[in-house]
Parts: C-alpha cells; sequence; structure tokens
C-alpha cells in the first residue's frame, strides 16, 4: 500500500474512505497487523493492561513506551506508527517534548495524548518542532480515577458540547488526528464531519474516518471485553485471518454495528 503518511490519511477522509488503525507493541505483532493492511498503528500505553498485567495504564513509564516502541518499528513495513505517551509525561510543556522527542527517536511518526483544551500550548510547541501529534477526547483512560471509572463521555448536552469545543481547540492548535473514545456515536459523527483532521473511533460509532481496537480484544485474548469490541478470531483459523477481517470489516462500513455503539 506504500508508506502511509498524515497526508495519506488527510487523502482518505477527503475521499470518504475508512482507515484502520490496531495496536501493536512488539516486532511479530506488528509485522502481521502492517501485512494485513492496517494503516496505522498504535503503540499504546494499554500495554500496561495487555502486557504488564495491571489494573489501569497509569503505572506505564516512559522507557517501557520507548522499549515497545522500538521493537514495533523495527518490523513495521507500510504503516504509520503512533506512540503514547503515558501518564504524567507531558504535564509540562518540557516534559512533552523531551518525552516526545523519546519516542519519535525510537522510530514512532507521531505522539499521542490525552486531554483537551489545556494541551494546545503543548501541541502548538511540539508540531512547531517537527513533531506531529494525535489527540485524545471522551473516555482518556489516564484519567479513570477522575471519572469513577470507565464511562462513556459526552452523554449530556454540556459534555458533549465541551468534547466538540475541546475537538476544534485542538485541531487549531496543529493535532493532525484525533481519538474519541466512548463517546456516543452521534456525537463522534458530528465532530468528525466538522473537523478537517481524521477522526479515529473505539466505541464512538460507525461515524469516524477511522477505527482502533486493541489487538488482544480484537483477537478474543482480553477475556471481559468493552461493548464496542468484536472478537475477529471467532471462526478464523489463523491470526492473520482475524487481523484481516477486521481491516476489511471496517473499510467495507460493516464493522462498527450498532450493538457495539453507545447513545
Amino acid at each position: 500500500m506504500g508508506k502511509i503518511t498524515v497526508s495519506t490519511l488527510d487523502k482518505m477522509k477527503a475521499a470518504g474512505e475508512k482507515f484502520v488503525c490496531i495496536t501493536a507493541y512488539d516486532a511479530t505483532f506488528a509485522r502481521l497487523v502492517s501485512e494485513a493492511g492496517a494503516e496505522t498503528i498504535l503503540v499504546g500505553d494499554s500495554l500496561g493492561n495487555v502486557v504488564q498485567g495491571h489494573g489501569s495504564t497509569i503505572p506505564v513509564r516512559m522507557e517501557d513506551m520507548v522499549y515497545h516502541t522500538a521493537c514495533v518499528c523495527r518490523a513495521n513495513t507500510d504503516a504509520m506508527v503512533i506512540a503514547d505517551l503515558p501518564f504524567m509525561t507531558y504535564s509540562s510543556a518540557e516534559d512533552a517534548l523531551s518525552n516526545s522527542a523519546m519516542l519519535m527517536q525510537a522510530g514512532a511518526q507521531m505522539v499521542k495524548m490525552e486531554g483537551g483544551v489545556w494541551l494546545s500550548d503543548t501541541i502548538s510547541m511540539l508540531v512547531e518542532r517537527g513533531i506531529p501529534v494525535c489527540a485524545h477526547l471522551g473516555l482518556t483512560p489516564q484519567s479513570v480515577n477522575v471519572f469513577g471509572g470507565y464511562r462513556v463521555q459526552g452523554r449530556t448536552p454540556k459534555s458533549a458540547k465541551s468534547i466538540l469545543a475541546d475537538a476544534v481547540e485542538i485541531q487549531d492548535a496543529g493535532a493532525s488526528l484525533l481519538v474519541l473514545e466512548c463517546v456516543p456515536a452521534h456525537l463522534a459523527t458530528d465532530i468528525s464531519e466538522k473537523l478537517d483532521i481524521p477522526v479515529i473511533g473505539i466505541g464512538a460509532g460507525a461515524g469516524t474516518d477511522a477505527q482502533v481496537l486493541v489487538l488482544h480484544d480484537l483477537l478474543g485474548l482480553s477475556g471481559h471485553s468493552p461493548k464496542f469490541v468484536q472478537n475477529f478470531m471467532a471462526g478464523k483459523n489463523s491470526v492473520q485471518d482475524a487481523l484481516g477481517a477486521f481491516v476489511q470489516a471496517v473499510k467495507a462500513g460493516e464493522y462498527p454495528r450498532e450493538e457495539h455503539t453507545y447513545s
């Protein structure tokens, strides 16, 4: 498919073509995800849950993210690699810059951070220095203790308005992508239509420009899974078949279905 860049994703959004994001944390799965045709790989701090066995992403350290990003980038072929900045590694612009530099030097093409309008100045500073940014709104797992658990966000008119305002502000600050997690489908569709940058959904309905799932979730390895997860390994003979099925389902508009969405 050729090396994927931000420009590739912008063109896909403009053409109404869905693209795919899958998490990976090591070389083997990075190669399989790339070969399956996913345009983007997220080295997520979800590794805290599915690799390290923690109950949340909060214990993940910067050195963990650098290590796993480097592993993924050694085996990736064509996908664009996005790496998470873990908890409290971007609380100041200076921290964000130094920690983002480490992820980029490990091979990432973009960094991802959770939070709203308070990140605008940091995003602008990173972009000015050559570091593309993917923002993350809605259910932001690093704020799980503030939310009181993993809860759907944006269900009230006030909170929906706030998420939309944050999304516009983040785009204007220079973010290249936005992840929306666990928000009502109508809100995610509205935001996707209003923004010029591509929007990646997870538990956000079918109206976003792309879909992302955690690798272990889509392979049915995580035990209890959220409502928005489909086990693509069911009925398949190989991991490769399952990854391919997810890619094709997203591109064909067959995932997510109504039962995977929140209202």
